[in-house]
């Protein structure tokens, strides 16, 4: 949940992921998330970054679901990581990450409010593609927007 006084991470990004398997986080991102932060997979096929804060609560729901569906849920966020940037702002993507999300040279680092997405940028195009403006249009009813 954004609390005042809290930054929402917000922006559209676009980086390189370096042949070590680096990748450079925005300075607006990173002083949103924190010195370290944590990431993860996501369903969408992308990865997330969370601050610790968010992380936490994130952990809580999780603890409170029903004990199968936690541990299916602890299962796939397993291989979550704790980042810390280097001096260049650059963090370490594990090969297991930037294999699940399909992760090339081309990504793009998306601010969404909590978290930060990391996708790969023709995945991303696809996303942002797929929605028409009708579907948008309905969900942004929805909000009273």
């Amino acid at each position: 949940m954004w609390k005042v006084g809290k930054s929402m991470l917000i922006g559209e990004y676009a980086h390189n992921l370096d042949p070590k398997g680096r990748l450079s986080f925005p300075a607006k991102l990173r002083e949103g998330l924190g010195e370290t932060f944590v990431v993860s997979k996501n369903t969408d096929g992308c990865l997330c970054a969370y601050s610790h804060d968010e992380w936490s609560a994130l952990s809580a729901k999780i603890r409170e679901l029903p004990t199968q569906k936690s541990k299916a849920v602890q299962r796939f966020l397993a291989g979550s990581l704790e980042a810390e940037p280097d001096k260049q702002g650059r963090v370490l993507i594990p090969a297991h990450l930037r294999e699940y999300a399909g992760l090339s040279k081309d990504i793009m680092v998306i601010g969404a409010s909590t978290r930060v997405e990391i996708w790969d940028k023709t995945r991303w195009e696809d996303v942002c593609g797929n929605m028409t403006q009708e579907e948008l249009s309905e969900i942004m009813d929805e909000l009273v927007f």
